[in-house]
């Protein structure tokens, strides 16, 4: 029904950094020093990466006033210049201390132009991590909550590449801080339209825990055969090789799925198109049929709780919901 694509795309150039990078952009003004909270939605350890985004430009805006205005941006989103650490009272936690140590700033000149980058950017292409400065570190916890590159091209039209730290910021959160910063950028004299919310509080577990319910996304599976039957599904598909696709689904392709529904039924196009690719993918692996797999996709709950939390608030505001399929 979708075309799936297995090829791979030709190799980007590689980089070529100016000298002294990268350097460090710290907020223009005074921030708050101190430690900040992160509740239990923040840091869990499937989450502990960072969300990359890639930004093509015909035209290219000067370096200068890019780090002018996220440095100006960091006044306000100060714990993006600060460093994660785990908790003294408990190494297992995660905390931001908001030091004002600074972002990490890169930039680069690829021997191409915007419209060749397209072109060998039909399929997923893993050279594209070129175009993010790596930073050597041991550890995730050694790596700056954001890191940028700004790309130069030949063209004169450049590539701007983001790495945001995922237990501080969302994807809404992610959203907020980039338009915050193009806003800035265009409109260096004005103030932010949505200006951001940090505190994580009111999140924080009751003491003592009262739970409630059972939370089923994060409880592990065993086999229907019972704990004699052990199967790592994990190592299981660490072991398989990965091949970069891509599936197109059309609006007819769309309206298939959900005829195929049972009629009282009112399926969204998320849920047929998650339904329909988690069943493919499931079999695909032919599990047999005394395993339970875990459908997981999160939840904005920004407006589900009561009292709602503001729109405007960096992180913590996704639950993961669960379904057995």
């Amino acid at each position: 029904m979708q075309k799936v694509i297995d090829q791979r795309s030709p190799e980007l150039p590689d980089c070529f950094y100016d000298p002294n990078q990268p350097t460090l952009i710290t907020p223009n003004t005074p921030t708050p020093n101190h430690s900040l909270f992160l509740s239990n939605l923040d840091d869990q350890k499937f989450l502990r990466f960072s969300i990359k985004y890639l930004y093509l430009f015909k035209r290219s805006v000067s370096s200068d006033r890019l780090k002018f205005s996220l440095s100006k941006l960091l006044v306000d989103y100060y714990p993006l210049a600060g460093r994660l650490r785990t908790r003294k009272e408990d190494d297992h936690k995660l905390e931001v201390d908001c030091n004002g140590e600074g972002a990490v700033f890169a930039e680069a000149f690829m021997e191409i132009t915007a419209d060749e980058f397209l072109e060998l950017s039909r399929l997923p292409n893993r050279s594209w991590r070129k175009l993010l400065y790596r930073v050597e570190a041991r550890s995730f916890l050694d790596v700056p909550p954001l890191v940028v590159q700004m790309t130069n091209l030949r063209c004169g039209g450049m590539i701007l590449c983001t790495a945001i730290n995922h237990c501080l910021c969302d994807g809404i959160g992610t959203s907020q801080f980039l338009n915050a910063w193009a806003h800035l950028t265009t409109k260096p004299t004005t103030d932010l339209p949505i200006p951001p919310l940090h505190g994580r509080h009111v999140l924080k577990p009751r003491n003592p825990l009262q739970v409630s319910f059972t939370h089923p996304q994060f409880s592990k599976i065993t086999p229907n055969g019972g704990p004699n039957l052990q199967f790592d599904l994990n190592q299981y598909l660490q072991s398989q090789p990965l091949v970069p696709s891509s599936s197109t689904f059309t609006a007819s392709h769309i309206l298939n799925l959900k005829r195929q529904c049972v009629p009282s039924l009112k399926c969204t196009t998320f849920e047929v198109l998650a339904a329909h690719t988690w069943r493919s993918w499931v079999t695909s692996l032919d599990l047999g049929p005394t395993l339970n797999v875990k459908l997981l996709f999160s939840v904005n709950v920004r407006k589900r709780l009561t009292p709602e939390l503001p729109q405007v608030r960096m992180k913590f505001t996704f639950l993961f919901i669960t379904r057995l399929l």
